[in-house]
């Protein structure tokens, strides 16, 4: 595997020492089936979703969800397949690899400046659940993305929405894109050795990999966006981020299969907000908490308050996002993007009734 190849790769310089939690369980969980295992236990419709890492809490309702059963209860038979970064779901999903992808919805608009109609159909936040973090060794030298300039920025893949995010932070702040480097490092163990080696100054990361570093005090936070607060504080509004997306046509050809995705990662949303963090972590695989149960809950209670409640999509949220990529990127800012294809509230609208 990609991702195998890569925690190799830092064992053998041996830095695999921080993997208390975020070594996670992305090879042990690449695949999951809720035939296999999870409550009812039987086969049903066979549905492949690919999810930009299986792991991180900001898509941790795709695991949740096969965890309390509902996908079973729906008659669906989901395997979830993993890959590290978004980006790489969505070419999965593009390629007809799988039936949908768990990712950051900006990738609708992305897609559709090339001719590709993908929708977000189940909307699981209104905030990105993403934080930059600095290196201690450069916390004096970078205190706002004003210092960007000329520094290397760790994302989890070129083209991914760390990418797209860290761009416009950049160009927000008067720093032009071609000014820093930005360097693929993806997550977890393999984000944190670029960040203690120095092969990264600064980068966009997700929990649990921050509650590691921060436990660890390997860097310090210098934008939270794991809050609504956070995300009008960084874009001017809702940024929809994590989402359940599918193209367009196949959501026309399978209405009945759609509904009941939308039936069941609504009701594990509704759950997950009247549930504690501590009550979540208990659900999910214990390999995820990587033996220290009590920071991998206190990962999930720093970004809980980014999750919707109903899945529907916040209202602004898509011109907030058109918005961002617009400062940074080219194609989207020259096209004419229809905000109504990228999205659809038909079916968490059901769902929640």
């Amino acid at each position: 595997m990609r991702k195998s190849a890569r925690f190799a790769a830092f064992a053998a310089a041996g830095l695999l020492a921080v993997t208390s939690l975020t070594a996670c369980a992305n090879d042990a969980a690449s695949s999951t089936s809720s035939g296999s295992g999870s409550k009812g236990g039987g086969k049903g419709e066979k549905v492949k979703i690919m999810v930009g890492g299986l792991d991180k809490v900001i898509y941790m309702p795709a695991v949740l969800t096969q965890r309390l059963g509902y996908f079973d209860a729906e008659g669906l038979d989901v395997e979830l397949l993993s890959e590290p970064a978004g980006v790489q779901a969505e070419t999965a999903l593009v390629s007809g690899q799988v039936q949908g992808a768990v990712g950051f919805y900006d990738h609708t608009l992305d897609l559709q400046t090339k001719g590709k109609h993908v929708e977000s159909v189940v909307q699981f936040s209104h905030a990105p659940g993403e934080v930059e973090i600095v290196s201690n060794k450069h916390a004096k030298d970078i205190t706002s993305p004003k210092d960007f300039k000329g520094r290397k920025l760790g994302i989890t893949g070129l083209g991914s929405s760390t990418d797209f995010l860290t761009k416009y932070l950049a160009v927000k702040n008067g720093v032009d894109v071609s000014e820093f480097s930005p360097v693929a490092v993806g997550a977890g163990s393999t984000f944190i050795a670029a960040l203690q080696k120095g092969s990264i100054d600064a980068g966009m990361t997700t929990d649990p990999t921050v509650a590691t570093i921060l436990q660890k005090d390997l860097g310090k936070v210098l934008v939270d966006m794991r809050t609504p607060e956070g995300s009008q504080e960084a874009f001017g509004g809702p940024y929809p981020s994590s989402s359940l997306y599918m193209q367009t046509d196949w959501v026309n050809s399978h209405k009945d299969t759609v509904q009941k995705l939308a039936n069941a990662f609504v009701k594990t949303l509704k759950w997950m907000s009247t549930h504690s963090a501590n009550e979540i972590a208990d659900k999910m695989p214990a390999d995820y908490s990587q033996g220290d149960k009590t920071l991998y809950a206190n990962a999930i209670k720093s970004t809980l308050p980014m999750f919707t409640k109903d899945g529907v999509m916040p209202e602004g949220g898509p011109e907030t996002v058109q918005k961002v990529l617009k400062a940074f990127n080219p194609n989207i800012k020259d096209a004419a993007i229809d905000l109504d294809k990228t999205y659809t509230t038909e079916f968490v609208k059901k769902a929640a009734g």
